[in-house]
């Protein structure tokens, strides 16, 4: 069978940040053409595709873009969803579909679908201010979450006690029971259009305490196999409910009782993911292009224990970005660092990431936690 694709086809990406850098990485390896979207003319990808800059959010500008190319696929979620509607009535291939990303773009349509389908989650309350959060005062302890815009630990809140409510959102959102986790973990689903589906083994998350971003992940988890089945299956329920063609990221908490609760999910490649670069015979990255461009879907298997350290830029600096240890760390076996190209450094701002490979856990621990405490990103 031939490819779909030739030389005068274009894959339109919706977002030009690290993901996007990641997937056009993955790309040349197909010979695929990208195009890409972003509102910052300095994005990771701007130099290295065809580049436009225009805001993400904007319907004429989406379908401006989007009515060029073949295929549209995102790399973040705060989008157009209506001009994407509007593109894929015409014709246009967009992948994940426009109601998904709509979907899942407010954390209470995303709470909802779970409670209609059977799907293991946090109880919750649907609030729309800060008035209605602290009504609910006997809820707590929760997390108040925005239903729309949060990401990457923005638009987090948690409330413990009647003291915290202070913190409150005032917007539309949610209130979710806190879980007394064990484990916090994902799995990442793959599904083409052909209704083919993939997961890759489930990862485990090591959280920042304070921001709410991932700080370490280990592959594979630690976990008994009864949980690592029950997660996978979740995985794969989650992407056929929500007919997706694409890659879908289900986080989940582990409680100490054993049960495996879904937490959010994202419909693109994942943070949860990078380290599938090095450590599996298929990046994520490869198979969401073998996904959204309806190829077999690929071998997900573990070629070797991994660990991914985020770099996040330092608490204290912000302007160019200087990396210290970079040469005590890339000295290591079985570490690959991967720079996002972003000129300024901000506070917690991702920067990049490390992966380390190793047959030994223990050692493999080791190095990343010397990564974490050598590689700094400062200005």
């Amino acid at each position: 069978m031939a490819l779909s694709f030739q030389q005068n086809f274009k894959l339109g990406v919706l977002g030009g940040g690290q993901l996007g850098r990641m997937l056009i990485q993955s790309g040349i390896d197909f010979n695929i053409p990208f195009s890409i979207l972003d509102p910052d003319e300095h994005a990771p990808c701007a130099t290295l595709a065809e580049f436009h800059h225009g805001k993400l959010t904007d319907y004429d500008t989406v379908m401006k873009f989007g009515n060029a190319c073949d295929v549209i696929t995102i790399e973040i979620e705060n989008v157009n969803t209506s001009a994407l509607k509007a593109l894929a009535q015409q014709g246009k291939k967009v992948y994940p579909q426009p109601e998904v990303i709509e979907l899942i773009q407010d954390k209470r349509t995303q709470k909802a679908f779970y409670q209609n389908n059977g799907i293991p989650t946090a109880e919750f309350i649907l609030v729309q201010n800060a008035a209605e959060v602290k009504a609910n005062a006997s809820f707590l302890p929760a997390v108040n979450k925005l239903g729309k815009e949060g990401y990457d630990g923005r638009g987090v809140q948690i409330l413990r006690s009647e003291k915290d409510l202070d913190n409150a959102f005032d917007a539309p959102g949610l209130l979710e029971k806190l879980i007394d986790f064990d484990k916090e973990i994902s799995v990442i689903v793959a599904r083409n259009e052909a209704g083919e589906i993939k997961t890759f083994p489930v990862v485990e998350m090591v959280f920042h305490p304070v921001h709410n971003l991932v700080e370490y992940l280990f592959a594979p988890a630690d976990l008994p196999e009864s949980v690592i089945k029950e997660a996978d299956a979740i995985a794969k329920t989650i992407i056929t409910k929500l007919d997706m063609v694409g890659l879908l990221a289900v986080e989940m908490f582990v409680t100490k009782d054993g049960k495996v609760l879904v937490n959010e999910i994202a419909p693109r490649p994942h943070n949860s993911g990078h380290q599938t670069i090095e450590a599996n015979i298929t990046s994520q990255y490869e198979q969401h292009l073998r996904a959204i461009l309806n190829l077999p879907l690929g071998d997900t298997t573990l070629v070797l224990p991994s660990a991914m350290v985020n770099l996040l830029g330092e608490a204290d600096y912000s302007g160019l970005a200087k990396y210290e240890g970079f040469h005590e760390v890339a000295k290591l076996p079985g570490v690959h660092v991967h720079l996002y190209g972003k000129r300024i450094t901000k506070p917690f701002r991702k920067m990049g990431h490390v992966t380390i490979v190793d047959k030994d856990i223990a050692r493999l621990k080791k190095t990343a936690d010397f990564v974490k405490q050598t590689l700094k990103v400062i200005a």
